[in-house]
């Protein structure tokens, strides 16, 4: 059931994505609308966390929450790529659709960066530094604060090891 609600929930952001009215201009408000998003998904992220401590089954929450947390961010900066190319066209070294800004975003993510979309415009390269700040913080710290939630999770049920 964690599998398939992890699965679910990504695809469904995924889907929702790709359905949504993004096709509006407004540099400022991509802006706001990307920092407000990431800032709803931090919320989100430490809402999960709570889950995990109270969780039965603590390490297939965090599983969970990892997922979704991943899957909502990537979401977010696909959605701003995809924004800013529209506000400002010839931000990036080609015109970015929906999949391309979705995979712009996910070899940015993973630093594979394959080099054939590159950001061109200076709100373009912010944004994407911006990414990268932000993945580091996100691995670092996501599997920081997860590995504790679990522990803590653990304890509760008198499974863990005392700290």
């Amino acid at each position: 059931m964690s599998v398939a609600r992890s699965v679910g929930l990504a695809a469904g952001l995924v889907t929702a994505y790709y359905l949504l009215p993004l096709d509006w201009h407004g540099g400022g408000v991509t802006a706001l609308i990307l920092a407000g998003g990431l800032l709803a998904a931090g919320l989100f992220f430490w809402w999960e966390v709570r889950l995990i401590m109270r969780s039965a089954s603590p390490r297939l929450k965090a599983v969970e929450a990892l997922a979704a947390t991943v899957a909502l961010y990537l979401v977010l900066f696909a959605s701003g790529y995809y924004l800013l190319e529209h506000a400002v066209p010839g931000s990036f070294s080609e015109h970015l659709r929906r999949t391309d800004a979705l995979y712009f975003t996910l070899t940015t993510f993973t630093t594979v960066g394959f080099g054939d979309i590159t950001a061109v415009s200076e709100p373009a390269r912010v944004l994407v530094m911006c990414q990268m700040a932000c993945s580091l913080l996100l691995v670092g710290l996501a599997a920081r604060v997860l590995s504790a939630a679990v522990r803590v999770g653990l304890r509760r049920q008198g499974r863990g090891t005392p700290e």
